[in-house]
């Protein structure tokens, strides 16, 4: 991994909004300083979210207690997403913005500052984190890797962020918080053992994960895999010809089984990947497809994050052991 990681030239960018959007959210925003009371949602607390694994936290945190909208649907890539003229008037009539933070959304910060300093309750998933607990990006050590949700213990440390931000935010339900809190939390604690358990199927020398983008560096971390992505940790960073070879005679050279397409990205950069490691006389298969930067839908059945996370596990393991 070492030798491919010094090879590889890319950085990590978070691209600004244009200057004229973000003065018209301004204004839009300090022009609409009344903040939206519980009357309008039937008592509940009104949450907008960005992502969809931040929706179902919400709903499992908030339970009956809670409405949530989320901005961002499944197969959405949140690096890539600007937020609408109808995104920022949801944001606004809202109770509380929850967001991932650490970049993910990276063409809605000046969106999130405007909310914070018009007086919104703003939640930020990245609060609940303790620094140690974060990786840098390989390439660019000052940018934090946003994909906390793909380490089950960080995952629950925003969650009981979150949890406690809603009891300042709505005390009169705070027990209610705290009761859904724990629940959700022992079934976090289920989620591990099921992919302990799949993973120590695997022998331990094809415990390597090559996806599209630097999405699993956390899964990887904390359940025993090397991760390989072409892109860096966002999808603004393009794969080059030379990200293609060298990741490509890794492959070949360590006879990898499978490699994986992501949900949210187009499958384009891992069939070139396979393509050019054919052409190193070895085949490899595609896996199949893994959720990065979203849930899964209704249809597909993997339309919680619990769900989600073990679809993904089922498929690297049924593909690498």
């Amino acid at each position: 991994m070492e030798k491919y990681v010094e090879k590889r030239r890319k950085t990590a960018t978070f691209s600004m909004m244009p200057l004229i959007l973000i003065l018209a959210i301004l204004c839009s925003i300090s022009a609409s300083c009344e903040k939206r009371t519980m009357e309008n949602t039937d008592g509940k607390l009104a949450i907008i979210t960005t992502t969809t694994m931040l929706y179902d936290m919400a709903v499992s945190i908030g339970g009956e207690c809670v409405k949530v909208t989320a901005l961002m649907g499944p197969g959405i890539d949140p690096h890539l997403y600007q937020a609408s003229a109808g995104d920022v008037t949801k944001m606004q009539d809202a109770n509380v913005v929850l967001y991932n933070g650490l970049h993910l959304e990276g063409k809605m910060g000046y969106v999130f500052a405007a909310l914070a300093k018009s007086g919104r309750n703003i939640i930020c998933a990245e609060d609940g984190i303790a620094e140690a607990m974060l990786l840098s990006d390989e390439i660019n050590p000052e940018i934090h890797d946003p994909h906390i949700w793909f380490d089950v213990s960080i995952w629950k440390a925003s969650a009981k962020h979150v949890a406690a931000r809603l009891a300042e935010i709505d005390p009169d339900n705070s027990d209610n918080y705290k009761t859904n809190m724990e629940k959700y939390l022992a079934e976090l604690d289920e989620l591990e053992r099921y992919i302990k358990e799949r993973v120590d199927e695997i022998s331990e020398n094809q415990r390597v994960l090559v996806t599209a983008h630097d999405a699993f560096r956390y899964f990887g971390r904390a359940y025993g895999f090397e991760v390989l992505g072409l892109q860096g940790i966002s999808t603004d960073a393009e794969a080059g010809t030379a990200d293609v070879s060298n990741l490509a005679s890794f492959i070949a050279e360590n006879r990898i089984k499978a490699i994986f397409v992501e949900s949210s990205v187009p499958p384009r950069n891992i069939e070139a990947l396979q393509a050019a490691v054919k052409a190193r006389d070895f085949n490899v298969e595609i896996g199949g497809e893994l959720y990065s930067d979203s849930l899964g839908d209704a249809t597909s059945g993997h339309d919680t994050y619990i769900l989600t996370f073990k679809a993904n596990i089922d498929t690297i393991v049924d593909a690498l052991k």
